[in-house]
């Protein structure tokens, strides 16, 4: 398989590197307008073919598949344009700018039979799959409530606001491991500096009573990576800045019992002990290539396909309309 990377600033050189070591790609080509990117690559990995032809990336019959790693705004018109030459699509987070353009490449990949993925690395990290596991196995018990917190100063961007670019790896990651389906959204965001949001809190209503609540800020004095997870049983703290012990399971809780006759609530709190799982420390992307790859070649869909992707992008797209309306609770399709 010959892969085509399109967008070698940030993200595009860690998924050259992380396709050249994939079992089943025997060529990857790299796109970039700019020289200097074109030069870094080149001096990384002598073996990519470059170019400064997006076209040819999308229509060159050699190549199987593409991965955009390019602005959000141009995801659908590339990935648009990739399918229709019957190419096999990675995405980078978010899947594209609006539902509506989600769904149109949703379907578009499904009438083309083609593979469409977006690259919510996170879901493929040891700590999620395990936080995961542990949920699906009832050791968490019934989900209350999932809480994040990603904040940090900076990087400001340009074209998108904070919830589209922090928020995104928290939403993906909820919709993985909590298995209810999200009716509403309510979010207040506030812009300091350029007109673009750099503030959000976002609360999501689920159609069994879980409640997540995200808070995603550029304004912060400390960079912070956490997620809190409270079940009937168990609960979770999730924290990406520790070097070691990202998961820990805490024995706490509130038992509940009512004293007959005289109708009254009794509320006991249960402090037991806290562990670590040991955690699969495989670099996340080189899983995502792994998948992205291994669905083209047997047919099938991957972890994080297109309506993953779609999911994500209907409560972003919710949790902004809210915020343009003062925090008006917003529904979610």
């Amino acid at each position: 398989m010959k892969v085509g990377v399109i967008g070698l600033g940030y993200w595009g050189p860690n998924l050259v590197r992380n396709f050249l070591a994939t079992p089943g790609v025997e060529k990857v080509y790299g796109c970039d307008l700019d020289e200097k990117r074109l030069a870094f690559i080149k001096s990384r990995f002598p073996a990519v073919e470059l170019t400064k032809d997006t076209d040819f990336v999308l229509k060159a019959s050699e190549i199987d598949a593409v991965a955009i790693a390019t602005p959000v705004a141009t995801h659908y018109p590339l990935a648009r344009k990739a399918i229709e030459n019957g190419k096999h699509v990675l995405v980078e987070k978010p899947l594209t700018a609006s539902v509506k353009e989600a769904e149109d490449l949703v379907n578009l990949a499904e009438r083309n039979k083609k593979v469409l993925m977006v690259d919510h690395t996170f879901i493929y990290t040891g700590a999620v799959r395990k936080i995961k596991e542990l949920i699906d196995n009832g050791d968490i018990g019934e989900i209350y409530y999932f809480d994040s917190v990603r904040i940090n100063l900076g990087l400001f961007q340009h074209d998108v606001n904070v919830i589209w670019d922090l928020a995104t790896h928290d939403v993906s990651i909820m919709d993985f491991v909590i298995n209810s389906k999200p009716v509403s959204v309510a979010a207040f965001g506030t812009s300091h500096y350029n007109g673009i949001e750099d503030i959000a809190y976002i609360t999501v209503n689920f159609d069994n009573g879980i409640i997540a609540h995200f808070h995603v800020s550029w304004l912060a004095p400390v960079k912070v990576r956490r997620i809190l997870i409270s079940g009937t049983k168990k609960m979770i703290v999730y924290d990406d800045t520790e070097p070691s012990e990202k998961v820990k399971i805490y024995d706490k809780g509130v038992v509940v019992t009512s004293q007959e006759g005289i109708h009254r609530l009794l509320i006991q709190y249960r402090s037991g002990d806290m562990y670590a799982p040991k955690l699969d420390d495989t670099e996340a992307l080189s899983l995502v290539c792994k998948d992205f790859v291994e669905s083209i070649l047997e047919g099938r869909s991957p972890i994080t396909d297109g309506y993953a992707g779609l999911k994500v992008v209907k409560i972003l797209e919710s949790a902004e309309k809210s915020i343009k309306k003062n925090g008006i609770l917003v529904s979610v399709i």
